[in-house]
């Protein structure tokens, strides 16, 4: 069996999330390829499509929201996805078991007792009116018939897990700074969520062949750490002949699609910026690929970082007008360069076109 070797696995990453060449893609098109953007951070998502595409327009993803084209919902890992309506629609109820369980691994001793299904139907009908409502006037209207527990628990587990929402616009616009206010999804795309299938689990087996096209080559742990889903195991072995597989260095399996881009390790890789969180590395149980070890916490931490020959080598960060970069190892002169200029592009974007400015910090000792 091929192994394919960090590096291998890391242009292949680069040319499954655009980044090792900037696709000539609509924005929706982008965000359906990727299988969502991250969007916890909600300006975020603008710097991911900027790396990613050609002529990029934060208008452009900006009307995709308010045109209901995509939306915020809670979704993989139960953290805010921007997502096409179509995946939102598609992807929810495959995701609500798992939703749950995650909101009661944090609040089960507040949540002791309660009827989760007649609190999800109580949250449903304070929202049917269509009114968008934060979480804290859904919470005052329900607190009544709950008093026991706490406000977060409540409200996190009616909008982030039973009653499927989507977060509105303005929250999520370019440049826009609004508090989330929540409609139901059905009301706001004018759709309801599919069921669930009947028999076997067709949505599991699409996410499956999603995953690899965005993610791929990548281990069964990879892609359950992507989604947080149970049940995969079986949705791979339903669609296992479409697949090939490879090993790793450490001898795991990989699983992939057959046709889908593995460039030559030795590939350039162009200096791309990423934004918080962002699913080029949060995708992955094994992060080596993209991030060393040594500084894996700040993918987690919300640190927005720099790829220097496809890796994670820098930190970045605006101060007023200017794009910071302090780098997390020696870079060469032509890297530096390199950084700089795309940190230009990335501050005159920022800006609106006011500003090209860059500070790179000088390499750690």
């Amino acid at each position: 069996m091929t192994v394919l070797d960090t590096r291998a696995l890391n242009r292949a990453t680069l040319a499954r999330q655009l980044l090792l060449d900037r696709a000539a893609l609509p924005a929706h098109n982008a965000v359906a390829h990727l299988c969502g953007l991250q969007a916890q951070e909600p300006q975020e998502p603008f710097v991911g499509l900027w790396s990613r595409l050609r002529a990029f327009e934060p208008a452009a993803l900006s009307d995709l929201l308010t045109g209901r084209h995509v939306v915020r919902i809670h979704l993989m890992r139960r953290t805010v996805h921007l997502v096409t309506a179509q995946d939102a629609l598609a992807w929810r109820a495959r995701h609500a078991t798992m939703l749950r369980r995650q909101v009661l691994g944090v609040y089960r001793g507040e949540l002791d007792g309660i009827d989760l299904d007649e609190l999800a139907a109580a949250g449903r009908a304070v929202l049917a009116d269509g009114e968008p409502r934060s979480m804290a006037e859904v919470v005052r209207v329900l607190a009544g018939r709950w008093p026991t527990p706490g406000h977060r628990a409540l409200g996190e587990m009616v909008i982030a897990a039973l009653v499927p929402v989507a977060q509105m616009p303005p929250r999520g616009l370019w440049r826009a700074k609004a508090g989330v206010r929540n409609v139901l999804l059905s009301s706001w795309l004018g759709r309801e969520i599919d069921p669930p299938a009947p028999d076997g689990d067709p949505v599991g087996e699409a996410l499956v062949r999603r995953y690899l096209a965005a993610f791929g080559p990548a281990t069964a742990g990879d892609l359950r750490a992507w989604c947080g889903l149970a049940g995969l195991p079986a949705a791979v072995a339903a669609i296992r002949e479409e697949l090939v597989t490879f090993r790793d260095e450490r001898g795991r399996k990989l699983l992939d699609l057959p046709d889908a881009p593995r460039p030559d390790p030795d590939t350039p890789a162009p200096v791309r910026f990423l934004p918080a969180f962002d699913n080029a590395i949060l995708g992955y149980q094994d992060r080596g690929r993209i991030i060393d070890d040594v500084h894996r916490g700040l993918s987690v931490a919300g640190e927005r970082v720099v790829l220097v020959d496809g890796r994670v080598s820098a930190t970045w960060t605006v101060e007023a007008d200017t794009v910071v970069v302090t780098p997390l190892r020696r870079l060469s002169r032509a890297d530096r360069t390199a950084v700089a200029e795309q940190g230009r592009e990335l501050a005159s974007f920022l800006s609106d076109d006011g500003s090209d400015r860059v500070r790179v910090a000088a390499s750690p000792r």
